[in-house]
């Protein structure tokens, strides 16, 4: 979460809100429009329940994700990003291509989520 500590520049609370390995993908799949909690959960086969809990409130409590509860039955919940997730989202694209361009020079292969869904099933 957000701290009150000087820094000597924006890399510093920039971490601090996307530290953690399923931040960056969580406000990713969730930019463009809200997803429910279990969406998600398919869509991040290795985040554990538990930690896709604990980065989605981590994540709240930094103003990059908003949580809405619909008063229907049973309940639904919908994640989506704020007005400052979604510009940290453009900020990381272009972090996104690098990564791309170095994973293609050190020749790893991209995870495929077909082959993550079939392990889960």
């Amino acid at each position: 979460m957000a701290r009150n500590n000087p820094y000597c520049c924006g890399i510093g609370p920039a971490f601090d809100v996307i530290g953690g390995k399923w931040k960056a993908v969580i406000l990713w799949e969730i930019h463009q429009h809200g997803r429910r909690f279990g969406e998600l959960n398919r869509l991040l086969p290795d985040a554990s329940e538990k930690m896709l809990i604990q980065q989605l409130r981590e994540m709240e409590a930094d103003g990059l994700v908003r949580r809405e509860v619909f008063a229907e039955v049973p309940p639904r919940v919908e994640y989506s990003a704020t007005d400052l997730g979604a510009s940290l989202n453009r900020a990381m694209a272009t972090l996104a291509d690098w990564g791309e361009l170095y994973a293609k020079e050190m020749g790893i292969r991209p995870h495929d989520k077909s082959d993550a869904q079939a392990d889960a099933a």
